[in-house]
């Protein structure tokens, strides 16, 4: 479940209390291996050091969790790679809805916006109503109207198109007219997400995803609902996952992580590790992203592979797409 070499980011920061860490993910499923040639490898390894980049910058500069782990998702949301905002899919009318989270470990405030077509970068949307608005999550047209009036940038439709995604959604329906079964993992875990702690030990979450590829439309996943795929709290960990998303929620993922921790004292790596597993047997797909109070890093996935890297005070990126070792950019 872990890549080869994997296990080295699982301790504590090498700093201490004083050190701070950043992980991410662009999705778990990934291309097949037979479909990743060298030139494209290298454009998703660019893409995560970029993200990797944007929120180390943030980090390294003393600044907020917070802060790192939304630029670190503006960055793949613009990336038209990533199944976010720029690269989102399309549902199964050929409409694009996207959904986003954020929270804030250190008095768990949370937003969540839902169902969105238009923010160029449905996070900044998220983080508006955690921060702009008495709420939780808002959807649709009033999710829409709140990010107009937050002064968020729209994007035109043009912008969030691309052929790619396009030509995936007509192949997923020719596959189900044909009957059968879609077994591709790449068309239903784009997801992008980070997590972060800061230098003074606080962290948080963020997530952002264009859903599942022939959607029905308004379906809504894991990444947007506190809990199941986005979820963060100081005295415990930060979590995003990418994956199945009606089985994270059923089975509340990145709450469950920080609740074992919490409860049963499991370290962040083992009780990361045991819940992705579990998830496995009854078709629950994916994998996440995690990061402890401690500075401890966790990226289990159950899948294919998933694209992910990680940032730590010995200011060296790495970046993995499927089990091998991390590589340094």
């Amino acid at each position: 479940m872990f890549g080869v070499g994997e296990e080295k980011v699982l301790g504590k920061s090498d700093r201490g209390d004083n050190g701070f860490a950043l992980a991410i993910h662009g999705g778990a499923g990934t291309l097949r291996r037979g479909e990743m040639n060298a030139e494209r490898e290298a454009l998703y390894r660019a893409g995560l050091a970029r993200a990797l980049a944007a929120g180390h910058e943030v980090l390294a500069d003393g600044g907020a969790a917070l802060d790192a782990a939304t630029r670190a998702v503006c960055a793949l949301e613009d990336d038209p790679l990533f199944n976010a905002g720029r690269g989102a899919v399309f549902t199964r009318d050929g409409t694009q809805e996207m959904d986003a989270a954020v929270m804030d470990g250190r008095d768990r405030r949370a937003g969540a916006v839902a169902g969105i077509f238009g923010p160029r970068n449905p996070v900044l949307g998220a983080r508006a109503v955690m921060e702009c608005s008495p709420h939780v999550m808002l959807i649709g047209e009033g999710a829409l109207r709140f990010c107009r009036e937050a002064g968020l940038t729209f994007a035109e439709p043009d912008y969030f198109f691309t052929e790619a995604r396009w030509r995936a959604l007509r192949e997923t329906i020719a596959q189900e007219a044909a009957g059968n079964a879609d077994a591709d993992e790449a068309r239903r875990h784009g997801t992008v997400g980070a997590v972060a702690r800061d230098r003074g030990g606080n962290l948080a979450a963020a997530t952002s995803t264009g859903g599942m590829t022939g959607k029905l439309p308004g379906r809504v996943g894991d990444s947007p609902i506190i809990g199941a795929g986005t979820f963060a709290d100081n005295a415990t960990c930060a979590v995003s996952a990418t994956g199945h998303g009606e089985f994270f929620i059923r089975y509340a993922v990145a709450h469950e992580i920080a609740a074992r921790v919490a409860h049963t004292k499991q370290a962040l790596a083992e009780a990361a590790a045991a819940v992705v597993a579990e998830l496995a047997p009854i078709g629950g797909s994916g994998g996440l992203v995690a990061v402890g109070h401690d500075g401890s890093l966790a990226l289990p996935f159950n899948c294919a592979g998933m694209y992910r890297g990680y940032v730590r005070e010995d200011h060296i990126r790495y970046t993995a797409i499927y089990d091998e070792g991390f590589t340094a950019s």
